[in-house]
C-alpha cells in the first residue's frame, strides 16, 4: 500500500520533471535567441533545435544521474572554471603540427620540411583560435562545391597564380570553383568521363580514391556524383590555403604530403589512386613514392597519372622542359610499376592509367625487396621503405587477395574480409553484427535530440575514435561525409575494416594537433576518447584542439563514462560551449552519458573578450 511520503515523493518527481522540461525549452530558446544576435553571420542552430524539439521526447529524458561522482551530486558552482581567451588574430590559420616558420627550420630534402613537426609542449597555445572578421555559416552541399565566401578563406593568391587553369575565381563576396584544373581544362566532369572509360566508376565497385597533391580537390568534388569518396591532400606551402578551400567546399581532404614517413593510411586501402600534375618525383628514390602507393592500393585498384611525363614527345616544348629528362622520367616511373607487377590499360594523350594484380606476381620476385614488417598497418611516423608490400595470401591464381571486391554500397553493411578471414582477434562476425545494430540505435538516439543530424547541416563530419566505422555506416548520406580517426594508441586497429565498407579515415594521435585548418569541421563525435587519453595527455590539450577545428556553430556530441563528462563539461564551460547532459538510452542505470554542445558564435576582434598569446 502506498503511505503519504510515498505520494509526496512522486509529486517531488513530478514537480522536478515539469521543471526540467521547461528548463530545457528555455534554455534552446535563450539559446537560439543568442545565436540570432550575430549579426547574420552564424547559422542559429539552437533556433532550428528550439523549432523542431519535442519536448515530449525531452521530457523522458533524465538529466539527473545514479552514479558516483555524477553532475547531480557535483556543486559546479563552486568548482573553479578556466576561462580559455582568444589567441591573437595573427593565429587565425594555426595549424600547428604544420606551421609554416618552424617548417622552415627541418631539411628540405624529399619534402621533409613539409611533413608533421609538432610544436614542443612548452610552445603549444593555450588560447581559443579566433575565427575571421565577418565569418559566415559554409554554403550548403551541394552548392557548397562551387561557392566559398571569402570571409572565410580571405586569401586570393591562387585566384592570381592559376588564373588560367580555371581553379578559382573571384567573384564578389565569394570565391566561384569553376571545376577546371591544370591537367582538366574542360572540366573535372569530362575529365572523370575519360576516366569511367577504363576505370568501373559508375557501378560501385570503385567506391575510394587517394588525390595526391589535390590542389583545391576538384577531382573529389567532382567525384562524389558517382558516389566515389576520395581522401585528397597536400601540403602547406605557397598555393595558399588549398586544403582550406576544399575542405570549405565540404570535400575531404587533409594537410599531407608524400615525403620520409609513411602515409597514415592502413595497407589495401583504397580502390584507386591519383595524381594530377602533382609534381610528385614517382621515379626518384628507387620509386619509393610509388611503393608507397602500392602499399594502401587494394589489389586489382588504379593508379591515374596525368600530365608530366606522360606524352612527353608531343608536350615538352609546352612543358618547357628538356626531352631527356622527360623521357628518363617516364622510363624510371614504367619501370617500377614493371617491378610492382602494375599493367599498363590505357595511355592517350596525357593520361596513363595502370592495374595492381589482384594477388602476387613471381615474375619480378628476384628483382624485389618484399617488406619484412609484422605489422604494416603501423605506419604512423614511421619511415617511408623501399620494400615492396607483401599481398595476403591467397590459395589460387584466380583468388583476390585481401578479398574479392563488393560494390557500394552493399559493402557498407557486408562482413569486411579482415574479420571474416579473422586478421583482427576477438572480433567476431557476430560482434560487428552487434556494433552495427548499436550504433544505428545511438544514431537515432542523437537524432531525437539534435532533429538536424541529417539535414544536411552537418557536411563535414569527424569520429574522433571510429572503432569498426559504424556511426558512419549509420549516418551514410551524400548530404554528409565522415573522417573516420583511428587513434594511434586504439586497443585494436580497424582502419583497415573502415576502408573495406566503403568509407575513408586517418591514423591520429590525440595528444597532437590533427592536419586541417582552423574551423574546418561541422559536427565532431568523440565515443570514449577521453577514457582512452586519459592517463596519455591532457584532455585541456585536446578540447583546445577540437575548438580549432570546429566551426564557429558546430555541434560535439561527447560519449563517455559520466564522471569523465563531468570534468569535459567543466572545461568547455571555459570556451564559450553551450552544454548539455543526457543519459544513455537504456536509461539513467547505465553509467555511460552523452554530452552535447554547441560551439558559440564569435570571431576575432569581439571587443567583449580580451586576447591571449
Amino acid at each position: 500500500m502506498a503511505t503519504k511520503g510515498n505520494s509526496g515523493d512522486h509529486r517531488s518527481r513530478g514537480s522536478m520533471s515539469i521543471f526540467i522540461v521547461v528548463g530545457l525549452c528555455g534554455f534552446f530558446y535563450i539559446l537560439g535567441a543568442w545565436q540570432r544576435s550575430g549579426f547574420g553571420k552564424g547559422d542559429s542552430i539552437a533556433l532550428e533545435i528550439t523549432k523542431q524539439s519535442d519536448c515530449s521526447i525531452l521530457s523522458n529524458l533524465n538529466y539527473e544521474t545514479h552514479h558516483g561522482g555524477d553532475a547531480g551530486t557535483v556543486d559546479e558552482s563552486e568548482a573553479e572554471i578556466e576561462e580559455f581567451k582568444p589567441c591573437k588574430d595573427s593565429y587565425i590559420d594555426y595549424t600547428p603540427c604544420q606551421d609554416q616558420a618552424r617548417a622552415m627550420t627541418f631539411s628540405r630534402e624529399n619534402m621533409n620540411y613539409r611533413e608533421r613537426h609538432c610544436p614542443p609542449e612548452a610552445e603549444k597555445l593555450h588560447c581559443l583560435i579566433p575565427a575571421p572578421k565577418g565569418y559566415v555559416t559554409p554554403v550548403p552541399w551541394p552548392k557548397s562545391r562551387d561557392y566559398v565566401p571569402y570571409a572565410n578563406a580571405p586569401y586570393k593568391s591562387l585566384t592570381v597564380e592559376k588564373a588560367v587553369q580555371n581553379w578559382i575565381q573571384y567573384e564578389g563576396s565569394v570565391f566561384r570553383f569553376p571545376g577546371g584544373g591544370t591537367q582538366f581544362p574542360q572540366g573535372a566532369d569530362a575529365y572523370i568521363n575519360q576516366l569511367a572509360s577504363v576505370i568501373p566508376l559508375d557501378n560501385g565497385m570503385v567506391r575510394t580514391a587517394l588525390d595526391t597533391g589535390c590542389g583545391v580537390a576538384s577531382w573529389g568534388a567532382y567525384l562524389l556524383k558517382k558516389n566515389v569518396i576520395a581522401m585528397s591532400f597536400a601540403p602547406r606551402d605557397s598555393h595558399e590555403a588549398q586544403v582550406q578551400f576544399a575542405l570549405e567546399r565540404g570535400v575531404p581532404a587533409v594537410i599531407g604530403v608524400l615525403g620520409t614517413i609513411k602515409l597514415p593510411y592502413p595497407d589495401r586501402s583504397f580502390d584507386m589512386a591519383h595524381c594530377s600534375r602533382c609534381l610528385i618525383p614517382w621515379g626518384a628514390n628507387d620509386g619509393m613514392y610509388l611503393k608507397e602507393v602500392d602499399r594502401v592500393l587494394r589489389p586489382g585498384g588504379y593508379w591515374v597519372l596525368s600530365g608530366p611525363p606522360i606524352n612527353w614527345k608531343t608536350n615538352f616544348q609546352a612543358w618547357q622542359r628538356p626531352k631527356d629528362d622527360l623521357q628518363e622520367e617516364q622510363r624510371k616511373i614504367e619501370e617500377v610499376a614493371k617491378l610492382l607487377c602494375w599493367e599498363k590499360k590505357h595511355e592517350k594523350d596525357e593520361i596513363a592509367i595502370w592495374q595492381k594484380r589482384i594477388n602476387s606476381c613471381r615474375d619480378q620476385e628476384s628483382q624485389r625487396t618484399m617488406c619484412e614488417s609484422e605489422n604494416g598497418d603501423n605506419v604512423w611516423y614511421k619511415k617511408m621503405e623501399g620494400c615492396v608490400t607483401p599481398y595476403p595470401e591467397t590459395t589460387s591464381p584466380d583468388e583476390v587477395a585481401g578479398g574479392a571486391w563488393k560494390p557500394f554500397p552493399e559493402r557498407l553493411n557486408a562482413v569486411p574480409f579482415r574479420i571474416s578471414s579473422g586478421s583482427i582477434p576477438g572480433i567476431s562476425v557476430e560482434a560487428y553484427q552487434e556494433d552495427n545494430r548499436s550504433w544505428k540505435k545511438h544514431v537515432n538516439a542523437y537524432k531525437r535530440i539534435n532533429k538536424i543530424l541529417d539535414s544536411g547541416r552537418y557536411r563535414n563530419i569527424m569520429d574522433m575514435n571510429a572503432g569498426l566505422g559504424s556511426f558512419a555506416a549509420a549516418l551514410e548520406s551524400p548530404k554528409l561525409w565522415v573522417m573516420n580517426v583511428m587513434p594511434t594508441i586504439a586497443e585494436k586497429d580497424t582502419l583497415g575494416v573502415i576502408f573495406e565498407r566503403g568509407l575513408i579515415g586517418i591514423y591520429h594521435d590525440w595528444c597532437e594537433a590533427f592536419s586541417t585548418y582552423p574551423r574546418t569541421y561541422d559536427l565532431i563525435h568523440a565515443n570514449g576518447v577521453f577514457s582512452l587519453y586519459q592517463d596519455k595527455c591532457n584532455a585541456e590539450d585536446i578540447l583546445l584542439e577540437m575548438d580549432r577545428i570546429l566551426r564557429p556553430e558546430g555541434a560535439v556530441i561527447f560519449r563517455d563514462k559520466v564522471d569523465v563528462l563531468i570534468k569535459v563539461k567543466r572545461i568547455v564551460q571555459g570556451m564559450r560551449w553551450n552544454t548539455k547532459m543526457v543519459d544513455h538510452e537504456d536509461g539513467p542505470l547505465v553509467p555511460e552519458k552523452i554530452l552535447f554542445a554547441v560551439k558559440q558564435y564569435w570571431v576575432a576582434g569581439d571587443k567583449n573578450f580580451t586576447s591571449s598569446h
